[in-house]
This record gives structure tokens, sequence and C-alpha cells, in this order.
């Protein structure tokens, strides 16, 4: 009996201990939620009062009605939720990762008003009070906010949570907002208005409530981690936009209020605006990188170096202005094609550069729509007034000519032609073949000139060679011909001075000739007047004809002389110096009886015989001479 007593104590104690949450719950309502759950409760029924069931469209109780309750048991013991009133779903916290973000959905509340997808934010810790969430107003559906990181207790009976990455802008991009909720955007615009306050999107409530629109947003999101609302905003991400060196940025703005042209009335082709409005502004931007949207607003690139733009086939710069430009094709004035490369370099000055934008839209439309045509349109019509010999011949003058016009065009439409390069000339072949040609003749014939001068050069030198080889000879020579030309010359003077010598002999024997007969005839008259005057006391009649007897004597006397003189005088003009010389010679030896040919001449009748006919002759002369010395011995 002990023993069953006992066994009677002990099964009841020991089925309690084991189902004592069960007992604890049944009788007492009693409930456990552990440190890191929280309960869910649905309330199965009301148990006093009228049935309080819930509103038309609310699942989720806020005031003790049946069904899900938005109250929510924390971590504790709990009294009176009997099982057979109230059912507990554990459920784990809601944990949010580092570089997380939650994305809240309400299955209850309010309706979201139509136009709009996203439900606005109330006061409700975090999603954590259900109750103050519903009794604030809040709106079913996607909500604006968001959880960050952390642990949260979450009635996933009312919401549901969406863990999705934090947003990241890498280095040198630059985020593209587009607005999923907001206002319309406004007519004639493309993007939302600029609004503050929303700390880059992050807080879309703000951004709702300040106006923003939904649709493109001018504003940028630059490198950086964001809490941003991928319900609410959508990102693009691109790179920024750079700014070469040796270049400028001109902006078009696609967005912002129209602004006043302020290139004034000089300027006609296109919008200039102020930074911020609408059109091509004013002020380009340097080199850099720069944040923008490329969706509101486009940057057209524009050299400011000198530019090289090429019309040839084989070659391309790299900028690639002129990948579809090509070798110009002209015709000249005699029939002939041809084909001839142009360069063009071109400046445009950096405060020009949205002045060309605006006209053309780009630097491609500036090269296609001004230069190509300007430039190709050129070089025809200059080689339809030459053949294609004169403009080869005429290339730097049809280059300057070039230059100068194409900087007058150029000039109209704010660029800068900083030079015109005329490159390879490629004539017909069959014309070429002809030049080549007659280029190999004439270089033919220069080196074959050349050649002969090169000869007549060599020729020369070995000239020189022998003379120098032969200078000792040569002055020798020279020397000895100097001596006999001297020699010759002493003797020529020697006879020279022979013959004056003798011509001065006879003319002095003239003059003291006629100087005797002068003095002697002067004489004779001082004799006669001597006489006279002697006997002038004699009778006047004696005296008288002594007189003149004597002056008779006289005059005939000097007129002898002088005749003779005269005569003298004459023969030596007549005859000349030298001849009268040899004539008074001749005269004298004539009168001298001196014989000057020999009586007897010896000669031979030839050279062999001349030897023997001498010695007779010689003997003949001796036994001659022996005859006449003998008979002038007789004369004696």
């Amino acid at each position: 009996m002990t023993t069953i007593s006992t066994l009677m104590w002990i099964i009841p104690l020991a089925l309690c201990i084991i189902f004592y949450k069960f007992v604890l719950r049944f009788f007492f309502g009693m409930v456990i939620v552990p440190e890191d759950k929280i309960g869910l409760v649905t309330k199965k029924f009301v148990l006093f009062g009228a049935d309080k069931s819930l509103p038309d469209g609310r699942i989720i109780a806020t005031k003790g009605e049946s069904g899900f309750q938005a109250q929510t048991l924390a971590p504790g013991l709990y009294w009176t939720k009997w099982i057979w009133q109230y059912s507990v779903e554990m459920t784990p916290f809601t944990i949010i990762p580092e570089g997380k973000i939650g994305l809240v959905l309400s299955k209850d509340g309010q309706e979201i008003p139509t136009g709009r997808i996203l439900a606005r934010k109330v006061e409700s810790d975090n999603y954590q009070n259900a109750i103050e969430f519903l009794n604030n107003g809040g709106q079913k559906g996607r909500q604006t906010a968001f959880i960050t990181s952390g642990s949260y207790r979450i009635n996933t009976f009312l919401f549901e949570i969406v863990i999705v990455d934090q947003v990241k802008i890498y280095e040198n991009m630059v985020g593209i907002v587009t607005a999923l909720d907001g206002e319309p955007i406004p007519q004639g615009q493309i993007a939302g208005k600029f609004i503050d306050g929303h700390n880059n999107f992050q807080d879309f409530d703000t951004f709702l409530t300040n106006g923003g629109n939904r649709g493109l947003q001018p504003q940028v999101i630059l490198a950086g981690s964001y809490y941003i609302n991928p319900w609410a905003i959508q990102l693009e991400q691109n790179p920024m936009t750079e700014v070469p060196i040796g270049h400028v940025g001109v902006v078009i703005s696609y967005i912002g209020e129209d602004g006043q042209d302020v290139t004034g009335e000089t300027f006609k082709h296109g919008n200039i605006v102020s930074k911020g409005q609408r059109g091509v502004w004013m002020e380009p931007f340097g080199p850099g990188k720069y944040a923008l949207n490329k969706y509101s607003t486009k940057l057209e690139l524009v050299p400011t170096t000198n530019l090289v733009l090429n019309w040839a086939n084989a070659r391309s710069e790299s900028h690639n202005l002129d990948k579809n430009l090509s070798t110009i094709t002209v015709r000249s004035k005699d029939g002939f094609p041809f084909n001839l490369d142009v360069s063009q370099i071109i400046h445009v000055p950096a405060n020009e550069a949205p002045k060309v934008i605006a006209r053309f839209g780009s630097m491609n439309n500036l090269v296609s729509q001004v230069l190509e045509p300007t430039i190709g349109n050129y070089f025809r019509n200059s080689a339809q007034d030459s053949d294609v010999i004169s403009f080869l011949s005429t290339r730097k003058e049809r280059q300057e000519s070039a230059k100068n016009h194409i900087k007058t065009v150029l000039d109209e439409y704010n660029v800068n032609a900083v030079d015109t390069l005329i490159g390879d000339i490629t004539p017909p072949e069959s014309l070429m073949k002809t030049l080549t040609d007659r280029k190999i003749a004439e270089e033919e014939q220069k080196t074959y000139q050349t050649q002969k001068m090169a000869q007549e050069q060599r020729q020369g030198v070995e000239k020189e060679t022998a003379i120098a080889d032969m200078q000792k000879e040569i002055v020798k020579a020279s020397q000895s011909v100097e001596i006999a030309q001297r020699t010759a010359d002493a003797t020529v003077k020697k006879a020279e001075g022979d013959a004056t010598s003798l011509k001065l002999n006879v003319n002095a024997e003239a003059e003291a000739t006629k100087m005797r007969a002068q003095a002697e005839a002067e004489a004779t008259k001082a004799r006669a007047g001597a006489q006279a005057e002697a006997t002038r006391l004699n009778a006047s009649a004696e005296a008288e004809k002594i007189s003149k007897t004597g002056l008779a004597e006289a005059e005939k006397i000097m007129a002898i002389g002088k005749s003779t003189a005269e005569a003298y005088e004459l023969q030596v003009s007549a005859m000349g110096g030298d001849n009268f010389t040899k004539y008074k010679i001749t005269e004298e030896i004539g009168k001298g009886n001196i014989k000057v040919i020999p009586d007897v001449l010896i000669t031979g009748t030839n050279g062999s015989e001349g030897g023997i006919s001498g010695l007779l002759g010689m003997k003949l002369m001796e036994m001659m001479n022996t005859k006449n010395d003998t008979t002038e011995s007789n004369k004696e």
C-alpha cells in the first residue's frame, strides 16, 4: 500500500514536471519569450463583450480585436495568454547586417494616394511599434523609409523586410538619379527641379515633402556609400566627364530656365547663355574631371591646341576628326585627273569655343560642313586654272594662296587657320613617266657635263704637273732667250749708234763747209771793206769801182757757198741721211782711187771643185804679183 501510494504521488509530480509548460499555459496562460525572439500574438476570439471584429480591409488588430495583434511580446514572462484563446509564435529578431539596409513593405495601413507608389514615413520607432504605425496613419505597401544595420523587433504579421545592399558609387564615377515617385516633371522640361535637404536622396521623404519630381534629376551623386531606397531611387553609374589638357569643354544644358543670349546682336547662330540656364553655356570648362549628368547636359570637347586635319587616305590623326577625309582628286585644265594630299592646321581659341559649338554643334560638324567643302573646292578650282606641270612647278605659290583664302573663310566661323600644307601630289602615271624620263635626261646631261668638266680639270692638273716638272728647263730656256734677246738688242743698238755717228759726221762736215763758206765770205767782205776804206780817200770813181768789184766778188763767193750748202741740204732731204752718207762715202772712195772690187774673182762651178779652183786662183795671183813687181822695177 505504501508503495502504491508513493507511486500515486510520484507519477503526477513527474507528469507535472514534464508537462508543466503545457499545464501552466493551459491553466494560467503563461508564455515565456526567449531573449533572442519576439512573440507574435494571434487572438482566436474575444472572450467577453460584443464581438470585436476587424474593420473591413484591416488585417492587424490594434484594439483587442480578434486576429493578428499589432502588439508583440518582447522577451520575458507573460500570463493570461491561454492557449485556447491566444496563439503565440516565436520569431527571431530582424537583423540588418553591415553594409545592408532593410526595405519595409507594410501589409496593412491606409491606402497610398492615387498617383503615388510609395507610402510616406510615419513615426513608429523604426517600424518596431506597429500600433503607433497604424494609429499615425501608416500606409500599406512599400515604404519610403527603411531601416539600417542593427537588430529590430519587427512584427512580421504587419511588415515584410527585404534586405538589400548599400549603394556604393565608385571612384571617378558619378551616380545619375532617377526618382521613381514624386510630382510630375513640369511641362517642357526633361528633368525635375533642384531640391535641397534630402542628403543625396537618402531622405526621400524630405525630397517628396519639398516638392521633388519623379523622373530624371539634375543632381548627381559622387563617389561614396549611401543609404538609398532602391524602391524610391534608381541609380546609374557613369564615368566622370573628363576634359583633357589642351581642350575645353563646352556645356550644352538641356534643362533649366530659358536664358537670355549673352553674345549680343552680332552673333545670330545659336543661343549662348549663362551657367545654369538652358542652352550653350558661355563659360567653357577647363581641363579636369566633372560630375555631369549625361542625360541633362552634354559636354563637347574642343581642342585648343593646334589641330592638324589630313586630307589623305593613308594618314589620320589620333583625334579622328579627319577619319572621314580622303585624298582630294582634282582635274587640271588640260584634262588630267590627279590626286593631292593636303594638311590643314587650325586653332580654336578657348573663348571662341562656345560660338563654334553653338554654330555647328560639334567639331565633327565643323570639319564636315566647313573645312571639307572649303578646302576641297578651293583646290579643285585652282587645278582647273592650270595644267599639271604648272601646278607642280608652282606648288609653293599655290600653297600660300590656299593659306590666305582658307584663313579668310575660317575667320568668319571663329576659327583661326594656322597653315595650309600641300603634301604628296600624284600626277597621272603616263605623265609622271614623261616627267621622269625628262628629268633623267636632264640629270644625265648634268652628269655628262660634270664628267666633261672633271676630265678638263684632270687635263689641266696633268698639264700643270708637266709644266711644274719642266719648270727648271723652262726657266733655263727663258733665261737663254732673254740673254739672246738682249744680245740682239745690243747689236741693233750698236748698229744704230754707228749709223747715227756716221750721219752726225756727215751733217757736221756739211755744216762745217757751210760755215767755212760763210766765214770766207765774211772775211772777203771784211777785207773788201777794209780795202775800200783804205782807198776811200782815193778818187771817188776808183773807190766806187773797187767797192762794186769787191762787193760783186763777195756776193759771188757767198752765193757759191750758200748754193753748195743748200745743195747739200736738198740732197740730204731728198736721199735721206743714210743714203746721203753712203753717197758721200762712195764719192770719197772714188776720189781716192780706192779698190773696192778685186781685179780677179775666183769662184768654183760647184761645191766639189771649190777647193781646187781656190788653189789655182791663189797661184795665178802670185804670178801676177810677181810680174807686176818686175815691171815696176824696170820702170825705176
